[in-house]
Formats: structure tokens, C-alpha cells, sequence
């Protein structure tokens, strides 16, 4: 991924991520230097929150923990949880499907951007966005997260 451009970001522009994290996930994002990363050749922005890539920007304006981000913050909400069954499919990118699911956070709405976790040890592998309420996730059969940046990536590979 070539770098476009890198720039550290004001303190209003600080303050809007991370009351969007809290009010989506549950956590507070502590960090001394915020950096924006554009991308050449990508769709996303990433921010670096003290030289690690903790939050992108989803369909431009949307701020939201990236795969590493969530395992350094520990998302409180919208958290998917699934099986061991279903790790390997979700860590290459797959969509999550009902069966694979052992737990969903019943605050998620249709739309809502959310992290998939394992069961073992709550390690987060992706972030998706839910086709579904939370509380109709499991189940036996149907797609309901769309995967959007998960472990392995060229966002999760990326480094400072």
C-alpha cells in the first residue's frame, strides 16, 4: 500500500474520533499522537494512534476500530462472537453466517459496524458490518455480517 499522505490531526478532529468509538464500541481510545494516513491505492483512511494503526475510516466518514485496534482497546459493545469452527473462514475474509455464531451483542442495529471475536480467548479477527439486529444472529442458516477488514489484510499488515 503506497502512502499519499500522512498528517497528525487537530484536537476537534481527535475529539470526534473518539467519542464515535465510545458511543460504538464502549471504549476510550488513550494516545498521545493521532496521525491521518492516506492511501494511493485504497479506499480507507487509516489513524495511527501512537504509531499503531487503531482506527479507520469506513465509507469515508465513519470512524471505527481496525482489527488490531480492537484487541489493544477491548471493545465493550457490538461485539460478534464466534466459534472455533468459524475462525479460519472469518480470518480469510469470509462473511459470518448464523451457525458460526455463539453470541451477539443485542444492542447492534441492521447497518451498525461491529467486531467479530473467537469464543477461546476473544480475540478480535474482523470488523463487519451487521446485516441484522443483534439479537436475531444466531441461528441456524444465513449470512449476517458483511466482513470488511479482517486479519491478514493489507490494513492489518500495514506498519508505520
Amino acid at each position: 500500500m503506497q502512502v499519499k499522505s500522512r498528517h497528525h490531526l487537530r484536537s476537534d478532529d481527535i475529539s470526534e474520533i473518539r467519542e464515535a468509538i465510545a458511543d460504538d464500541l464502549g471504549v476510550d481510545i488513550d494516545g498521545e499522537r493521532f496521525e491521518l494516513v492516506e492511501f494511493v491505492d485504497a479506499d480507507y483512511r487509516l489513524v495511527l494512534v501512537d504509531d499503531d494503526p487503531a482506527v479507520f475510516y469506513v465509507d469515508d466518514d465513519e470512524p471505527f476500530l481496525t482489527v488490531r485496534g480492537a484487541n489493544d482497546f477491548d471493545p465493550e459493545t457490538g461485539v460478534v462472537t464466534v466459534d472455533a469452527g468459524a475462525i479460519s473462514f472469518v480470518s480469510d475474509g469470509a462473511d459470518v453466517m448464523r451457525p458460526g455464531i455463539v453470541e451477539a451483542d443485542a444492542a447492534i442495529r441492521e447497518g451498525d459496524l461491529v467486531v467479530i471475536a473467537e469464543e477461546t480467548h476473544a480475540k478480535v479477527l474482523a470488523v463487519g458490518r451487521a446485516m441484522v439486529e443483534g439479537d436475531g444472529m444466531v441461528g441456524d442458516n444465513g449470512k449476517v455480517v458483511t466482513s470488511i477488514h479482517h486479519v491478514g489484510d493489507d490494513l492489518y499488515e500495514f506498519s508505520a
